[in-house]
This record gives C-alpha cells, structure tokens and sequence, in this order.
C-alpha cells in the first residue's frame, strides 16, 4: 500500500461530535483509534445514507453535510461506497486532528466569524467613500456568476449559510450582491485571477467600514448601523 493510500479528509463540529447527530462519533476522542458506523441491517451502503461515514479525497468537498466553523482530521480507511467528491466507510481510522485556520488556504477564520457590518459604527460619508461606492457600481452586475463560478459549491454553501445569517434579519436580500462580493473575498486567495487583484473589493471596503449598498433600479443607497439606517442615497 502506498504512504498515502486510503487516506481522507473528514469535517466534524468544533467540539469533535458528528454533524449528522451531534452525539454518535466523536472523532477528536478517537484520534489514534478506529470509528465505526452504527450497523443498520444488511442493507447496501448508499452515500448519504445511515450506515455508513463519510469522509473525502479533498478537504474542500467534505462540507456536504458540514458547515462552518468546524474541527478537520485526516481519517484512513477502504471506502465500501463512493462517487466523484465523497466516500462511504463502515470503519475509519482517525489518524490526525488539523488546523483548519491553517490548513485552509481561502480565509477560513473569517468565513468562522464573519464581519457583521451592522455591528459597527458607520463612519461620516465621504466623498472617498462615494468613490468606493462608485467603484462597485461600475462592476457589481457580475458579481452573482463570477463568484458563483469561482467558489466551490459545497464549501461556498456553508460560506454563505454562515455570512447570510449575519446581515439577512438587518435588511434581507436588497444587500445580496454584497453578500456575493464578501464571500468572493474569503476565497480570493485560492481563485485564479483573484489573489493579487479581487474585482469586488470596493464592496468588501464598504462592509468593513459598517456600510453596505443597495440599489432598486435607479438609486443607490449606503445602509448602516443596527437598524441597517439608509445613510446616503443617490447616483454615485
């Protein structure tokens, strides 16, 4: 067997348990042992199905099931299931606990805490900060396919489950560009093109001074504060 044959990644909540139960396996308290699925008859193992663990070939496909912020380990193990991004195991061996903060090369601790722009203080607005708001004027009509595209699917779902739920009870969806453009800068340093040059950061400028945009069609609006307050409307 090769060094690394058989060898996964697998996700679990922050305190080690499971996240399908929350109270089944507790993969940290098994690190140097073997997991086992609960049996459930004789019933052929299926992906995403009782009776099996699932754990994958890239980090980033194990979110499927997951969600951030979360614990990583490097798991072992001869998958009896399997399909392009995911494998099922009825035993695994936990072999070693990772950093994700580390491990991660898009910015996980961020995607852990996210900014939450209406728990700042929004500062005066500025004829710089109107520029900023032009700038993102200029490009935010592409933002939905271009992070779309750039994102991975199952890690970019609990991305956005996790900064969704910071901004959505402040103003709901007049802000989900800007949603889009900060999820885009957490994964900017692992999609081509972006490392060095994010096309979206003026919005993600504007969040991290407290102030997110919006626009209807005709105007453009800059919200801020705990009630999510319209502190400048206009055409930038």
């Amino acid at each position: 067997m090769k060094k690394d044959e058989g060898l996964y990644y697998k996700i679990a909540r922050p305190d080690g348990w499971d996240f399908f139960t929350g109270k089944t396996i507790n993969y940290r308290e098994a690190l140097g042992g073997t997991v086992a699925a609960p049996l459930v008859g004789e019933k052929r193992p299926e992906l995403c199905a009782p009776g099996v663990l699932h754990a994958s070939r890239r980090a980033e496909d194990c979110f499927q099931g997951g969600s951030i912020p979360c614990s990583l380990y490097r798991v072992q193990g001869t998958p009896v299931v399997q399909d392009d991004t995911k494998a099922g195991f009825r035993a695994m061996d936990v072999i070693k606990e990772l950093d994700p903060a580390a491990f991660f090369k898009w910015r996980y601790a961020e995607a852990a805490n996210p900014v939450n722009p209406f728990t700042l203080s929004p500062p005066e607005i500025t004829p710089d900060i109107v520029a900023t708001l032009q700038q993102w004027a200029s490009v935010w009509d592409g933002v939905g396919a271009s992070v779309r595209d750039g994102v991975g699917a199952s890690v970019g779902a609990s991305v956005r489950a996790s900064v969704w739920a910071s901004v959505w009870a402040s103003v709901g969806g007049s802000v989900w560009d800007s949603v889009r453009a900060y999820i885009g800068y957490i994964f900017a340093p692992v999609v081509k093109g972006w490392e060095h040059n994010y096309p979206y950061q003026p919005a993600v400028d504007l969040w991290k001074q407290g102030l997110v945009p919006s626009y209807d069609g005709g105007v453009w609006r800059l919200h801020g504060g705990p009630t999510a307050e319209i502190l400048w409307e206009g055409k930038p």
